[in-house]
């Protein structure tokens, strides 16, 4: 029989902390209904507590180090941090263990053992001290901000309340895999633009420092700088410009960048770019798309592990990653605490697509919520998938296309004059 420390609220609402002896977290959740309590939190106590309580001193025998080991411990700075691949293994393999009929603390230690990122391990070894102590799993997890979100605590949270923390790190592990699998396909489109935009950037200042400088040259020797076509006058004219003035040049780019970023940080900069972000050709619709499955595939995940409406809806607030939308959902919010639905002021900030708004009013009138909202979420992953193959197959024409005309124009309008001259020589020869 094991120990659990518990917190919970009794039928007139006051904060009762005490401890019960079960065989599992499920069954001391059952017992401490059967009292007439509501759990809010509980934490399995450490077996040897006590016994570490009556022996302070003992500390436990020093690892023998091997002849020739050296250990070496980066400091923080130089650490790598907490990747989401590094916390959907973590979050999986603990699901997976928890859900085997270990015990939380045996399952946090195992996963210490095997960590192999440094800032996680540390972050494990103070979490199986604090859960040690008494404290709750998703206490321990928010001593840990900048690897833990909101979103994460709260759910972990709302599991050990319910009785369903195996459940609730599965969705948490699924959540983050389709948010990682969004990103990176996302990110897998921009590449080859990327790329061949840069690509054209360095050809074009090659030719203009390197090479059109020699034409223009042959061209003075051969024409005395006259009767050029207009558009070899307009690509000489601009190699001398980047000639004499590369260093202004760069230097205007960055400190345009260095304004934006700037900018960009302010209150207004924040909610100028995102609307920018939601309204842009082409991309614009593709960024809706994302930010609404993401936002409702959390929103439904925290309302199916019994995160209540209000807080789930703060939580999604502060992960939507956009000042437009978090404003839209602050509306939503503040009218749901005055009593009203979701359906009303979601359709009137005139943020979200129609068939969001149907499927929301949809699933308060059947009670069904939380599964309209992942219905949501898997209809606009998948439009997000198509959008981005199509997007992908329809930007890397352009981009040769655009490539070709920069490069091929230049190389014609040195060849035009040449051509000029030639056909002068033959003349002349005739």
């Amino acid at each position: 029989m094991a120990k659990f420390r518990f917190k919970a609220l009794d039928s007139q609402g006051k904060e009762v902390l005490s401890t019960v002896e079960a065989e599992s977290q499920s069954a001391a959740i059952e017992k401490i209904r059967a009292m007439r309590l509501t759990p809010k939190a509980i934490g399995q106590v450490r077996e040897d507590a006590e016994a570490e309580a009556a022996a302070p001193a003992a500390k436990p025998a020093a690892k023998p180090k091997r002849k020739g080991e050296i250990n070496i411990k980066l400091p923080k700075f130089l650490r790598a941090g907490v990747g989401t691949k590094d916390l959907m293994v973590f979050t999986r393999q603990l699901a997976t263990l928890v859900d085997a009929g270990l015990p939380l603390l045996r399952g946090l230690r195992v996963l210490h053992r095997q960590c192999q990122n440094e800032t996680l391990k540390e972050a494990l070894a103070g979490m199986i001290e604090t859960v040690e102590t008494g404290n709750t799993f998703s206490e321990s997890l928010a001593n840990y901000p900048k690897i833990f979100n909101h979103l994460y605590v709260n759910m972990v949270k709302a599991g050990e309340a319910g009785g369903v923390l195996e459940t609730v790190l599965n969705r948490l592990a699924e959540f983050m895999e389709k948010g990682e699998k969004i990103k990176n396909k996302v990110k897998g489109a921009m590449t080859y633009p990327i790329v061949v935009l840069v690509a054209a950037i360095g050809i074009v200042v090659f030719l203009m420092l390197a090479v059109i400088p020699k034409f223009q040259q042959i061209f003075d020797d051969l024409m005395g700088g006259e009767g050029m076509p207009l558009l070899t006058q307009i690509v000489i004219s601009f190699s001398q410009w980047v000639q004499h003035y590369w260093l202004f040049f760069f230097a205007a780019i960055a400190a345009v960048v260095v304004l934006y970023k700037l900018f960009a940080k302010t209150p207004m900069g924040v909610l100028v770019n995102d609307r920018i972000a939601l309204r842009a050709p082409v991309f614009g619709n593709l960024t809706q798309k994302t930010i609404v499955a993401r936002l409702t595939r959390t929103l439904g995940t925290l309302l199916s592990s019994g995160v209540p409406v209000l807080q789930a809806l703060a939580i999604v607030k502060d992960t939507t990653g956009n000042a437009i939308m978090a404003r839209a959902l602050q509306t939503v919010h503040d009218s749901v605490k005055e009593g009203e639905g979701m359906t009303a002021p979601l359709g009137a900030c005139g943020e979200f697509p129609p068939m969001v708004v149907s499927m929301v009013e949809v699933g308060e009138e059947t009670g069904a919520l939380p599964e309209m909202l992942i219905r949501v979420a898997n209809t606009y992953d998948d439009e997000v998938d198509n959008a981005v193959a199509a997007m992908t197959s329809v930007i890397e024409p352009i981009m040769i296309i655009f490539l070709a005309v920069i490069v091929g124009g230049i190389v014609i309008a040195m060849f035009m004059p040449l051509i000029s001259i030639i056909g002068t020589i033959g003349q002349q020869a005739g």
